[in-house]
């Protein structure tokens, strides 16, 4: 099957660079709800059976749009939320964020055992997104294509650990704008094969042409 991983629409914490990774957390911002809203068209083409959301609101607030216009229900899955901050939740300064990005850094490397400060590990990170996306690849034959909103951070370390025809680094390397989109295919089983990122096929152009991950500033996700 085939899933379209979307980040949620900007939010007041992406504005600001605030670490913001709590229940329900933020909601979107006026550019994010137009971020939303401009799913509708941008995925006309799909075929779309379902719509899965993390338990956060502002994936709800995304995936609102174009379940309207496809008649769908979103139904929110645990496991889809976005890496966990801990300690550092709610902070936007230097220290914190390097914190942060060096422990995703870490698991990237597969040093899964590494922890968030005050949270969890790079193991139950996927342990806790696998189990979500098997409950929904299980829910699907093998030919649909499901749509799966959740957060930066958890869709590029997800992609990042799981693609089989990328390299680790490929998600720390490449960023995932609010409202982008990650096109994979495969099972759990089988495993996963990235097929887009952002819409752009990953070995299609000159990756090192995009924006790299600046860990002094730079967003990696919530």
């Amino acid at each position: 099957m085939r899933l379209l991983l979307v980040r949620h629409g900007q939010t007041p914490a992406n504005v600001d660079g605030v670490l913001a990774t709590d229940r329900p957390g933020p909601g979107l911002t006026a550019r994010g709800r137009e971020q939303a809203a401009a799913l509708v068209p941008a995925l006309a083409g799909e075929s779309i059976a379902s719509i899965s959301v993390s338990p956060l609101k502002r994936t709800a607030l995304t995936a609102a749009p174009l379940a309207a216009a496809r008649g769908l229900e979103p139904v929110p899955r645990e496991g889809l939320e976005e890496i966990e901050a801990g300690r550092l939740e709610g902070r936007r300064d230097r220290e914190a964020v390097h914190a942060y990005l060096d422990v995703l850094r870490r698991w990237g490397e597969g040093e899964l055992t590494a922890r968030m400060p005050g949270a969890g590990s790079g193991e139950e990170f996927f342990a806790r997104f696998d189990a979500a996306i098997a409950e929904i690849a299980a829910a699907h034959a093998a030919g649909d294509t499901a749509v799966v909103v959740s957060h930066g951070a958890a869709i590029r370390v997800w992609c990042g650990g799981r693609g089989r025809n990328i390299d680790p680094g490929f998600a720390s390397r490449n960023d995932l704008h609010n409202a982008g989109v990650v096109a994979v295919e495969g099972d759990p089983e089988a495993g996963w094969q990235l097929l887009s990122w952002m819409g752009e096929p990953p070995g299609g152009r000159d990756l090192d042409d995009r924006r790299a991950l600046d860990p002094t500033g730079e967003e990696f996700g919530d």
